[in-house]
């Protein structure tokens, strides 16, 4: 069923808000989620694994959690991508015989189809949505992009045995820096407490959040320096945890248990410093 848009001049008035596209396919059954829990296969030192978690906890979605060790390659084996997902990539989930992986996909799929998910996660106006989507769409290339680079170029590079490169670490560093601003500029304008200035989270605020939370593993010193002139950005930061809260901080409690360790490992200090 699609929304009834009349148009008058200009401006685009929606005068049917359409359902979701699971009203149309069907929620799924109480009974089959009983018989046939979600399956979530993460490792919550992933961020993206991490949104999906948070977000199940949060919404109360009974999932079982299927620990996929990064740090010990058990994404790559030949049963994970022969069986869960062949990119060979977390987070991924099994829900009967339906299989996804992409996290941004996951979180759409997830607030489509479970039953008492709140609609400001993911509304059902397809105008809001669709501003929800470019930022989702944004975030790949830019925030996740400069994130990712950055942290495994300074500290998870060498936990991981892989090879760093200061140029890198630079360039996800400027991109970051890029990015956050963008956030501020784009999406937080004047006192908004959410992204799109909307009143609660939607699941672009739970996956951008997630995905700034990596700053943790390089240490307070570059974290501050980063976050420290991004007022909105350290508030807003907040502003999810405490919606998200108990779970957010539960969720992340690995985070800062890694945090220590690789702040304790002599080698890891002196790459961090690249």
């Amino acid at each position: 069923m699609t929304s009834l848009i009349a148009c008058q001049g200009n401006q685009k008035e929606s005068l049917f808000v359409p359902l979701r596209p699971a009203l149309l396919l069907g929620k799924r059954e109480p009974a089959a989620m009983a018989m046939q829990p979600l399956k979530v296969y993460a490792d919550r030192r992933s961020q993206p694994s991490r949104a999906i978690i948070i977000f199940c906890r949060a919404n109360r979605i009974d999932f079982d959690e299927v620990t996929v060790d990064l740090f010990k390659a058990q994404h790559l084996t030949p049963e994970f991508k022969s069986k869960i997902n062949p990119m060979g990539q977390v987070p991924a989930i099994v829900d009967g015989r339906f299989k996804l992986f992409e996290s941004h996909a996951i979180l759409r799929y997830l607030a489509s189809v479970f039953p008492g998910v709140p609609d400001h996660w993911y509304p059902a106006d397809l105008f809001t949505r669709a501003k929800i989507e470019s930022i989702l769409d944004w975030h790949h290339s830019n925030l996740r992009r400069g994130a990712v680079t950055f942290v495994l170029n300074t500290v998870l590079g060498p936990s991981l045995g892989l090879p760093t490169s200061p140029e890198a670490a630079k360039e996800g560093e400027k991109l970051l820096v890029r990015s956050l601003r963008t956030i501020e500029y784009v999406w937080l304008k004047g006192d908004a407490k959410f992204l799109n200035g909307n009143p609660q989270p939607s699941i672009a605020d739970l996956s951008l959040v997630c995905e700034i939370m990596q700053l943790e593993f390089v240490g307070d010193d570059r974290r501050d320096r980063i976050l420290g002139p991004h007022e909105k950005i350290r508030t807003w930061i907040e502003n999810v945890k405490k919606a998200t809260s108990p779970h957010f901080e539960e969720v992340h409690e690995l985070v800062f248990k890694v945090k220590a360790q690789l702040s304790s490992a002599p080698h890891l200090k002196t790459a961090s410093k690249l």
